[in-house]
């Protein structure tokens, strides 16, 4: 019997080797019952192998993984009844109508007929379907088509959902619909999101993993990751006053306070000075009390944080440059001359 843990999904020492190149290349983590999670790397990372993995449709070369407790490798038709799947292609049929074939998947699934007719009411207006509910799948569009497989990967409100692209070829209304779908699973079902539209998963996500060569490369909350790897935030102030009185005032409003420039003044008299903290906390109100009281004139102040994009090309960028001294790609293995005829 599966030990009872906080933790729908366990991930230890992961490898998958094809041939000699690791796709993924030993990776551990785990995610929380009810958390959201997103997955960020370029193009093969291994993010979709990792998936396939999770999902049990891929043996892993070594490692382990856990779902709701239960070892992926030797029991995967008992680890696939807690999680909904949909892959970045979603194979849907084309000649069924959109509530025939969440009938047939429910009922792959084992849902009983009298909870599964509520259910694919409850999907189809979660996933703003109900209009197209007796449309044959071939003629919807590549958007409503996305959503019909979001529909069945929470079909049997599986405990963990795994989303390969899930808002490709979405227009920005079907994405915002999406977003508030998988925001709505909070608290309740473990989801992995694997998107390239980066916002969307700062805004949807608790936490980020970036995988850049099979490894994770980072990963924390989007505050988290931005400290971690800038370990700043800046300000830019447009102030006019005694520039030599300002770096004593600043640390009187916070010790790690640092004027990074100052530009020349206008004619007004105001000039543009850009800050840096290390501070988590945002010091813009303060700012905007102490520096009238210190004679200071004050028209303008912003806070600038680094982008999850940003975040993400940081971390990347950073774990090829750490593999840069060993970057020279293995000679390819000879081949046996062709037999002669």
């Amino acid at each position: 019997m599966a030990e009872i843990s906080d933790n729908t999904i366990e991930v230890e020492h992961l490898i998958k080797h094809y041939g000699s190149l690791a796709a993924v290349n030993d990776i551990s983590f785990s995610v929380k019952r009810g958390e959201i999670v997103g997955l960020l790397g370029p193009n093969g990372a291994g993010k979709s192998t990792t998936m396939r993995i999770l999902t049990g449709y891929l043996p892993a070369t070594t490692g382990s993984v856990r779902i709701c407790g239960h070892p992926v490798a030797s029991h995967p038709e008992l680890t696939k009844r807690h999680v909904g799947y949909m892959p970045e292609n979603n194979p849907l049929p084309e000649d069924l109508r959109v509530s025939e074939y969440l009938w047939f998947r429910g009922r792959l699934k084992e849902m009983p007929r009298s909870k599964l007719r509520v259910r694919i009411d409850e999907v189809l207006e979660l996933c703003d379907l109900k209009r197209n509910r007796h449309k044959i799948i071939g003629r919807l569009s590549k958007g409503n088509k996305q959503r019909v497989g979001i529909a069945e990967a929470i079909l049997a409100e599986p405990d963990v959902i795994i989303m390969d692209e899930p808002t490709i070829g979405l227009d920005p209304h079907q994405i915002l619909i999406v977003r508030d779908l998988i925001a709505s699973l909070r608290g309740r079902m473990s989801v992995i999101i694997s998107s390239h539209i980066l916002p969307e998963i700062e805004v949807t996500c608790d936490r980020v993993l970036i995988i850049n060569g099979g490894r994770i490369v980072a990963q924390g909350s989007p505050a988290h990751l931005r400290q971690e790897i800038f370990g700043h935030s800046t300000y830019r102030l447009e102030l006019s006053g005694d520039a030599a009185t300002l770096p004593v005032l600043l640390a009187d409003v916070d010790p790690t306070i640092k004027i990074a420039s100052v530009s020349d003044c206008a004619p007004d008299g105001f000039c543009v000075v850009m800050l840096t903290t290390n501070s988590e906390t945002d010091l813009g109100e303060k700012l905007l009390q102490t520096l009238p009281t210190r004679g200071f004139r004050l028209r303008a102040l912003s806070r600038s944080l680094p982008t999850l994009e940003d975040v993400f090309l940081a971390a990347t960028r950073r774990s090829w440059d750490a593999r840069a001294p060993d970057a020279t790609p293995a000679a390819a293995p000879s081949r046996p001359p062709l037999p002669k005829i």
